[in-house]
C-alpha cells in the first residue's frame, strides 16, 4: 500500500484508530510491509497498513509535531481533546492562558456551519457561542487585539502542522510508502 501524499497517509493513519479494530492486533508485531499482503491477491490490508503507519509517526515525531497532527487531523475524540490540552502549553503569547486554550481549540475544532445537532455523534461539535472570542478574554481587551492573538495563536499552530507534515514525509519516504517514491 502507498499513500498518494503525506497529508493522506497522515489522515488515513490518524482515522485508523477510530474504525473497529477488534480483529486489528496484528499491527503491535513488527511487520514487514510484504508481508502485509492479506489474502486479495497482492493487494495490501489498508487497515493493517494504516495501523502501523499510525505507530511508526507516533513513535518518531516529536511529541508537538504528533499532537499538532492529532489536533488539526485527527477523529479520536480522546485524542485530539488530550492534543489540544498538550498544545496550548506550548504557545507563548501575550494572551490570557484561558485564551490561548480555546484558540488552540478553535483552530482543532473549526466551526462548522449548520452543523450543530446535524452531525454523526462520533465527531466533536462544539456550541456556536464558544467561537465567540468575547467569551475568551475576562479583562475584555479591543477586539483588535484579541483577533491579533487569535491570528498569531493559528499562525504558531500552522506552522507546527507543516514541519510536522515535512517530518512524517521524510519518515513516510524513508519506508517506501509514499506513491512517488515506492520501488
Amino acid at each position: 500500500m502507498v499513500y498518494s501524499s503525506v497529508l493522506s497517509a497522515v489522515v488515513s493513519a490518524l482515522a485508523a484508530e477510530c474504525k473497529d479494530s477488534t480483529s486489528r492486533q496484528a499491527w503491535q508485531k513488527l511487520i514487514d510491509l510484504d508481508t502485509a499482503m492479506v489474502g486479495r491477491g497482492g493487494v495490501p490490508d489498508r487497515d493493517l497498513i494504516d495501523c502501523w503507519v499510525f505507530a511508526r509517526l507516533h513513535s518518531e515525531l516529536i511529541p508537538r509535531h504528533w499532537h499538532a497532527l492529532a489536533a488539526r487531523y485527527g477523529t479520536h475524540k480522546a485524542r485530539k481533546v488530550d492534543a489540544i490540552s498538550r498544545l496550548a502549553p506550548l504557545i507563548a503569547s501575550p494572551a490570557p492562558k484561558l485564551f490561548v486554550y480555546k484558540a488552540v481549540t478553535a483552530w482543532a475544532i473549526p466551526q462548522l456551519k449548520g452543523a450543530e445537532g446535524k452531525r454523526s455523534s462520533d465527531m466533536i461539535v462544539l456550541p456556536a457561542a464558544f467561537y465567540d472570542m468575547n467569551t475568551w478574554d475576562l479583562a475584555a481587551n479591543p477586539e483588535r487585539t484579541r483577533r491579533r492573538w487569535r491570528q498569531a495563536v493559528g499562525a504558531v499552530l500552522d506552522e507546527m502542522v507543516k514541519e510536522a507534515l515535512q517530518h512524517a514525509e521524510a519518515i513516510l519516504q524513508a519506508e517506501g510508502v509514499l506513491l512517488s517514491h515506492a520501488a
